[in-house]
């Protein structure tokens, strides 16, 4: 390691949406910034969690001083849980990130072992050579942070996930001043959201969404009113329950992760909830159509969620009926679209009309939002993160047409160490990184090997072959018995099975010829023959597992 250097080493969230984690390094201390989690792509089969490899961290534990948290997404809090049980760290966020990260750690049996601090916006922690301060910006969840990283060597500006928000629905405005005193002051390097970087313009104020949501409920006075909705936006929630209330409706939250993460808000008195306005679901049918609204999960189609179960008849308390009115108050992220439509269609087929126009406003800066966070803060060098390549480099674009130096805008990978001073920076290396994948309680388990064979059961089935053999030689003593699951439908496909069979008795053959007692070999020859056969006759792959028994297990 070179002394004297800021390093600068994100684990995750460059290149993808999701799975935010980034190392600071000076000296003998580091700083880490977010441990979000990434929910698996379409073909990660039977993957829960995606969450970033930290065996960096790991590997330099004992330099690890805290984790520091932007905001209360599940991209950037989602890992906490499961990362912490490796590397045992101090947490340091505000007032509603925090109760989210208690919630997870204490669901995990973990809330009494881990050391937490509640920071406000405006106070400054110091970690060896390294000092944060945590400064107020708006999103679409409360207490979100920008920071300031303080090294020896200069200011690194970490906005987080932002926009500009002059009217929030809850708390301050963005505090703007802190970034134009930093800029004064001089900054390093300014790491900026990259989101919406594509986006020219500004972002609207979430108080429009308010008002799209208060004309629906005037317009169906009559109608029951589901809204979906991401349960971590409680601004969102808020505005539903104020447009409610001001109709006379009860209100009815629905989905797991909705009824923790507002319950978790109005403890802390992010939520202000008029009395007797909530009830719960099995009281709905107590109520007429016009006097209800349902605040559900579900809004990207995800299938076990509330509002995917209820449009598939599978809710035990709820279902569409004509005249209901859905809304859907986000946007698909990106990879969600279909599910999202397939849930539409379902809506649409019973009667309800679906609402998904002007019902959502981002939480990430526009381009405008963008550029004036850099003329406030006036960086030497850029580094872009939260995003795909095109965001990353749709924002270096908007940095070099500010002035920053082509040659001092980084777009940097997972695992990249930039390090960095007064004089210069440069990528001098990398670190391990990638993805680890959690499925059900396993962690790591499930690598690239088990999900390419996942993936090759579901596109071309399996065939196994059983049978049992003397011990210590080949001689066959029972079988071959071939069976197929996913490849073809046996009833109807007798002959093809037993000219299958003959083709194992074949290969047997051969090996007897050729006095073969491996018992790996015997199967590796069973697999190429059977294989063979298969692509000749109707050009699929399955996967083919023989099986051999010894005749004292039989």
């Amino acid at each position: 390691m070179n002394k004297g250097k800021l390093r600068i080493i994100p684990l995750g969230g460059l290149d993808q949406i999701g799975m935010n984690i980034t190392a600071f390094e000076f000296d003998n201390d580091i700083v880490v910034v977010d441990c979000g989690l990434a929910f698996p792509e379409d073909d990660m089969l039977g993957i829960d969690l995606v969450i970033p490899d930290t065996t960096y961290l790991e590997d330099n534990i004992d330099r690890v001083r805290g984790l520091v948290v932007t905001h209360g997404h599940e991209d950037h809090i989602g890992a906490i849980p499961y990362v912490l049980q490796k590397i045992s760290v101090p947490i340091y966020a505000t007032r509603l990130t925090m109760a989210l990260i208690e919630g997870k750690l204490e669901e995990h049996g973990m809330l009494a072992d881990t050391g937490r601090t509640v920071v406000t916006c405006g106070e400054k922690v110091r970690f060896g050579s390294l000092s944060v301060e945590f400064i107020r910006t708006n999103h679409s969840i409360g207490d979100a942070c920008a920071l300031a990283i303080t090294s020896p060597v200069g200011v690194v500006v970490h906005t987080g996930d932002f926009k500009v928000d002059y009217t929030p629905v809850f708390g301050d405005p963005i505090d703007l001043s802190r970034f134009a005193e930093l800029g004064k002051q001089g900054v390093l390097a300014l790491m900026c959201d990259s989101t919406n970087a594509e986006r020219p313009g500004f972002t609207n104020s979430e108080r429009t969404v308010g008002r799209a949501l208060d004309s629906i409920f005037a317009d169906h006075e009559d109608s029951r009113i589901l809204v979906a909705t991401f349960s971590s936006n409680v601004d969102r929630v808020q505005q539903i329950i104020n447009a409610a209330e001001h109709y006379g409706r009860k209100v009815v939250l629905e989905g797991r992760s909705m009824v923790n993460i507002i319950n978790t808000a109005i403890d802390i008195g992010y939520v202000r909830i008029p009395e007797g306005i909530l009830i719960d679901i099995s009281r709905i049918k107590d109520y007429p159509d016009g006097k209800t609204v349902i605040i559900t999960t579900g809004s990207q189609g995800e299938s076990m969620a509330a509002l995917s179960r209820i449009a598939t008849n599978m809710h035990k308390m709820v279902s569409i009926k004509p005249g209901d009115v859905v809304v859907f108050s986000s946007n698909p992220i990106p990879g969600n679209e279909k599910a999202v439509f397939k849930v539409i269609n379902e809506l649409s087929m019973k009667g309800a009309e679906v609402i998904f126009q002007d019902t959502h406003v981002s939480g990430h800066a526009c381009q405008e939002e963008i550029k004036l966070i850099y003329t406030l803060t006036r960086p030497k060098f850029a580094v872009p993160v939260h995003g795909e390549h095109r965001h990353l480099m749709a924002q270096r674009q908007t940095a070099v047409s500010l002035g920053v130096p082509k040659e001092n805008v980084f777009i940097l990978s997972n695992g990249q160490v930039l390090e960095m001073d007064e004089d210069g920076a440069a990528v001098t290396g990398d670190v391990p990184n990638g993805a680890v994948f959690v499925d059900g309680l396993g962690v790591g388990d499930v690598g690239n090997v088990v999900l390419r064979d996942r993936q090759r059961l579901a596109e071309d089935g399996i065939v196994i072959v059983c049978m049992a053999l003397e011990p210590g030689t080949n001689i066959l003593v029972s079988g071959p018995t071939v069976m197929s699951r996913g490849f073809v439908y046996i009833k109807e496909s007798d002959e093809f099975m037993d000219e299958a069979r003959e083709v194992v008795l074949s290969a047997f053959e051969r090996i007897s010829d050729r006095n073969i007692t491996s018992r790996n070999k015997i199967k590796d020859i069973i697999k190429d023959a059977l294989s063979s056969f298969i692509w000749k006759r109707i050009k699929r792959s399955p996967m083919i597992l023989p099986i051999i028994m010894e005749n004292n297990e039989v």
